[in-house]
């Protein structure tokens, strides 16, 4: 049934204004349409996510949206650079070496938004 359309993430904001700040000085992105129900944001492969108001902000506890990489550790390197701080994980199936979890054929990194949402970034999955 949806086999074809296209999927985008929705990522909850308690304030707007800061959380925009934080996906543009972080992440580099800027909205491509603003309206009342929230921030549109185009990024690679014709894919994208709503950033919306909310107070439900930050209460997930689970990757909310994850970008795909084809060379994580360089990617975390360079946001790092921009000051995004990585989660460290240490626990049964789940431990990260300098930010990055290797999972088999898969690496990942997991960090938090202005607001406590959890994104990630990893390979992309094939």
């Amino acid at each position: 049934m949806l086999t074809d359309h296209r999927a985008y993430a929705t990522i909850p904001a308690a304030d707007m204004t800061r959380a925009k700040a934080w996906y543009k000085d972080k992440l580099g992105l800027s909205p491509f349409r603003e309206d009342e129900t929230g921030a549109i944001y185009h990024v690679g492969a014709g894919t994208g996510f709503l950033l919306y108001p909310t107070p439900n902000a930050g209460k997930a506890p689970n990757t909310l949206m994850s970008f795909g990489s084809s060379d994580v550790v360089a990617d975390v390197k360079d946001l790092k650079r921009h000051g995004v701080v990585f989660e460290e994980y240490d626990m049964p199936g789940l431990k990260t070496v300098d930010s990055i979890a290797n999972m088999g054929i898969y690496h990942a990194a997991w960090f938090r938004d202005a607001d406590g949402n959890i994104l990630a970034i990893g390979d992309e999955p094939n």
